[in-house]
C-alpha cells in the first residue's frame, strides 16, 4: 500500500527543452521531471559519446598506478582482494583479466560470506602471505580496514585500496586509497560502483596508450553488470559504461555471459538493464550468498565453452537453491508475524530467527519491506552471535537509525536505504526497542510512496511514444523506467492469459480504449470488477511479434480513483499506535472507535460476500461508508477476530477473512482492542 505522488513538471521548461534540442515532448517532459535541464547535462544525457572523466582527478590514483607498475616491472606477486556480491565479483574479474593480460603474476582472493564476512581480515592476509604476495589490491572494499592493513604492512605486504563506500574519519595506512568519496577527492562524479572505480584504475594504468573505445569494448560488459548489480545511479559515467556494456552483452561477446543468458532462457532476447538486474545479477550473487563466489569469477574469465556452460548451469542451480532458502525464511517470518500481529505495527520491523542463512536475509528484508511498507531488519543468530540486514523506505535513513544503537553492535555499516550489522544475541531485544524509540523520536514516519512521472491522457499512448523513450535508456537506479498515471479509467474486461497466471485488462476513458497486462495476478486474486473506475500506474514498451509492432502497456499498480491513499495510511498509523499501546489523543481515539451500526454494516458486508480475500484497502472502499475511517475498519476486524466472529489472516498484503459460526448476542465492548479505546 503506497501513496501515489505525481512528480513536479515545469511545462514551460519542457517546451523550451523540446524546441532547443529537437526532442519529442515526452522526452523533454521527463528530462525536466528528472532535473536534467541545463544545456550541458541534457547533451551528456542524450549523447552517445564516451567522454569519460580523467581518472587522475581521483586522489591517490597516481600513487596506485606507480605501485602497480612497480609490481609489474619487478615481477612481484599481486593479490586482488574482492568481495562476494556482484560488484565485488565483477571488480575481481575485471582487474584480474586486465593484469593477467599485461603479464602480471596475479591471483585473487574472495572471503567467505559465512566464515569471514565482508572485507579484509588477518586470517586471509596470512593465507595470502603464504603465496609470497607483495601487493594486495582491494576492490569494492578496504577503506575501513585500518587494523588489517597495518597487519599487512607488518608482514611486508603493500596495499592499494580501490573502494566506493563512505570513508571513515581516519583512512588506512595504505600506499594508495582510491575512492571518489574521500573528502579530499575532487573527482566530480561520486556515484561509481566498486567495479566502476576499478575501470577508472584501468584507464589510468593504460596512461598514454589509453584507447577508451577499446577499453569499453573489452571490459564494459563486466563493468556494466557490477554497476547494475550494486544499484548505483545510472547517470554520468555509469550511464556511459552501462550503455556500452549492454551493447556488448547483447552481442554475446563474452562466453561466460552468453552461457549465463542461455541457462536463464534469455537466448535471443534483448537484454536491458532491468532484465539484467532481475536475471543475470541474481545468478552472479547467488553463489556468493551460498559461499562460492569464485565460480562467478571463473565464469567471467573462462574462454572454454564447456567450462562456461558447466559453471552457468551451476549458477542457475545455486540461484534456484537461493530462492528456495529465501522463500522458506520468508514464509516462516510471515507466519510468525501472522501469529504475533503487534510486530507489523512497529515503526521498524525487527525479526530474528536461529540459523537463517545469512546470505539471503537482505533479500528477505527487501521482500518484507514491500509487503509492510516500512523499514525491516532481519537478524539471524547462532552460537557465534547474530548478524542482521535491513532495507528501508525513501525518507528514512536506516544507517542513522542503526548508528543510534551503535553501543549494542559489534559491527555495522551501510547507507540510508540498506544496512548490515552484527551484535550479540542477548542484545537483539534491546536493539529492537531502541531502534523503534529512535524512530518514534523523529515524529511521523515517511509515507511509502509510488512516484508517478506524470499523468497522461490514455489517447497519448502510442508505439511512437514507446520507441521515443529508448533515448532515455538505460533505465535503473537514478533513472527509473518512466511510470505514467492514467486516471479515471473504467474497467471493461478481465481476460485470463498465460494459463490463468496473468491478466489482460481492457479499460476505457471517453472515446479511448486500451489494453494493459497485469503479470502474476490470477483472475480470482484480482479484486476489481467491470465498471470500477480506477487509476493505473503503467509502463510502456514496444512488442514485436511475427514482424508486427504493437504497444505493450504493463500495469504496475492500480487503485480506486476515489481512494486517498495518504489518508488511508495515516489512519492505519493511528491504529498501529493503538496496537503498540501508545498514548493517542481524543481525535485519534474517536477516529478509531466504532459504533454498533458500523460493526453491523461491516459484518453484513462480509456475510454477503462470504468473507474476504483481497486487500483491506479494497474492502474499505467497497464498504462505501464515509464515516468509517480505515483505522476504524481495522479496529472492527481485530475486535471481530478477538470475539471469534471471524478468522482473520493477512498474507502478502491480502486480508483473508473467514466467517465463524456463533450463537446469541456478542458483547462487542468486551474486545480488548475496544477496551483500549474506551476510557
Amino acid at each position: 500500500m503506497k501513496n501515489w505522488s505525481v512528480l513536479k513538471l515545469n511545462k514551460d521548461k519542457a517546451k523550451e527543452i523540446s524546441a532547443s534540442f529537437d526532442v519529442p515532448p515526452i522526452i523533454a517532459m521527463l528530462l525536466d521531471i528528472r532535473g536534467i535541464t541545463s544545456e550541458e547535462s541534457i547533451y551528456q544525457f542524450l549523447s552517445d559519446d564516451n567522454e569519460l572523466i580523467d581518472p587522475y582527478l581521483m586522489t591517490d590514483m597516481e600513487k596506485a598506478v606507480n605501485r602497480i607498475n612497480k609490481a609489474l616491472n619487478d615481477g612481484e606477486k599481486i593479490c586482488i582482494y574482492g568481495d562476494y556480491d556482484a560488484d565485488g565479483v565483477t571488480s575481481t574479474a575485471l582487474l584480474y583479466s586486465y593484469l593477467d593480460g599485461v603479464g602480471a603474476d596475479v591471483m585473487y582472493y574472495i572471503p567467505s560470506r559465512d566464515s569471514e564476512g565482508y572485507g579484509l581480515n588477518t586470517c586471509a592476509i596470512d593465507k595470502i602471505n603464504e603465496y609470497e604476495v607483495k601487493l594486495i589490491i582491494t576492490v569494492d572494499n578496504g577503506v575501513s580496514a585500518i587494523l588489517e592493513i597495518d597487519y599487512a604492512n607488518e608482514l611486508g605486504i603493500d596495499t592499494v585500496i580501490t573502494d566506493h563506500h563512505r570513508t571513515p574519519a581516519v583512512l588506512p595506512n595504505a600506499v594508495a586509497v582510491v575512492n571518489p568519496h574521500r573528502p579530499d577527492c575532487d573527482y566530480p562524479f561520486k556515484e561509481l560502483s566498486g567495479v566502476g572505480v576499478v575501470f577508472k584504475l584501468l584507464m589510468a594504468l593504460e596512461d598514454e596508450n589509453l584507447d577508451v573505445d577499446l577499453l569499453l569494448k573489452k571490459y564494459s560488459d563486466i563493468t556494466a553488470m557490477g554497476t547494475i548489480g550494486d544499484i548505483v545511479s545510472l547517470t554520468g559515467e555509469n550511464r556511459i559504461i552501462v550503455k556500452y556494456g549492454l551493447q556488448s552483452i547483447n552481442n554475446l561477446e563474452r562466453l561466460g555471459i552468453k552461457e549465463l543468458l542461455d541457462d536463464a532462457g534469455l537466448k535471443g532476447n534483448k537484454i536491458s538493464a532491468g532484465r539484467l538486474s532481475f536475471t543475470l545479477v541474481p545468478r552472479i550473487n547467488a553463489c556468493g550468498r551460498l559461499g562460492l563466489s569464485e565460480k562467478s569469477v571463473k565464469l567471467l574469465l573462462t574462454e572454454d565453452a564447456a567450462v562456461a556452460k558447466e559453471i552457468a548451469a551451476e549458477l542457475g542451480e545455486d540461484n534456484r537453491l537461493r530462492q528456495d532458502i529465501e522463500r522458506e525464511i520468508l514464509e516462516k517470518i510471515k507466519s510468525y508475524i501472522q501469529d504475533n500481529p503487534t510486530i507489523k505495527a512497529q515503526r521498524i520491523i525487527v525479526i530474528s530467527g536461529e540459523n537463517w542463512h545469512a546470505g539471503v536475509i537482505g533479500i528477505v528484508a527487501s521482500r518484507l519491506k514491500e509487503i509492510y511498507g516500512k523499514p525491516v531488519i532481519v537478524i539471524t543468530w547462532d552460537e557465534n552471535g547474530a548478524k542482521g540486514s535491513g532495507r528501508s523506505i525513501k525518507g528514512f535513513s536506516l544507517i542513522d537509525a542503526i548508528t543510534s544503537c551503535s553501543d549494542l553492535l559489534s559491527h555495522f555499516g551501510g547507507h540510508p536505504m540498506a544496512a548490515g550489522l552484527s551484535l550479540d544475541k542477548e542484545n537483539i531485544n534491546e536493539f529492537t526497542i531502541r531502534i523503534n524509540q529512535y524512530a518514534k523520536g523523529l515524529g511521523k514516519m515517511p509515507l511509502p510512496v509510488l512516484e508517478i512521472d506524470c499523468k497522461l491522457n490514455p489517447s497519448a499512448l502510442s508505439v511512437d511514444m514507446a520507441q521515443q523513450l529508448t533515448a532515455l535508456e538505460p533505465f535503473g537506479a537514478g533513472n527509473p523506467t518512466p511510470l505514467f498515471g492514467l486516471y479515471n479509467m473504467t474497467l471493461k474486461s478481465i481476460i485470463p492469459i498465460g494459463g490463468g497466471k496473468h491478466l489482460r485488462l481492457v479499460f476505457t476513458r471517453g472515446d479511448t480504449t486500451i489494453e494493459a497486462l497485469m503479470f502474476g495476478t490470477a483472475k480470482d486474486d484480482f479484486p476489481y470488477i467491470m465498471g470500477d473506475v480506477l487509476d493505473l500506474a503503467v509502463t510502456i514498451d514496444v512488442n514485436v511479434y511475427n514482424g508486427k509492432t504493437t504497444l505493450s502497456i504493463i500495469l504496475r499498480d492500480i487503485k480506486f480513483t476515489s481512494q486517498k491513499m495518504d489518508k488511508i495510511i495515516e489512519s492505519l498509523w493511528d491504529f498501529e499506535a493503538l496496537v503498540r499501546g501508545e498514548d493517542i489523543n481524543d481525535i485519534q481515539r474517536q477516529s478509531l472507535l466504532p459504533i454498533r451500526d458500523e460493526f453491523a454494516s461491516v459484518f453484513r458486508f462480509l456475510r454477503q460476500h462470504d468473507g474476504w480475500h483481497y486487500s483491506a484497502s479494497v474492502l474499505y472502499t467497497r464498504l462505501n461508508n464515509t464515516k468509517l475511517t480505515y483505522g476504524k475498519l481495522m479496529t472492527i476486524l481485530y475486535a471481530m477476530s478477538e470475539l471469534s466472529l471471524i478468522e482473520l489472516k493477512e498474507n502478502s498484503g491480502k486480508m483473508l477473512i473467514k466467517l465463524l459460526p456463533f450463537e446469541g448476542k456478542v458483547d462487542l465492548q468486551s474486545a480488548e482492542i475496544i477496551k483500549k479505546l474506551v476510557k
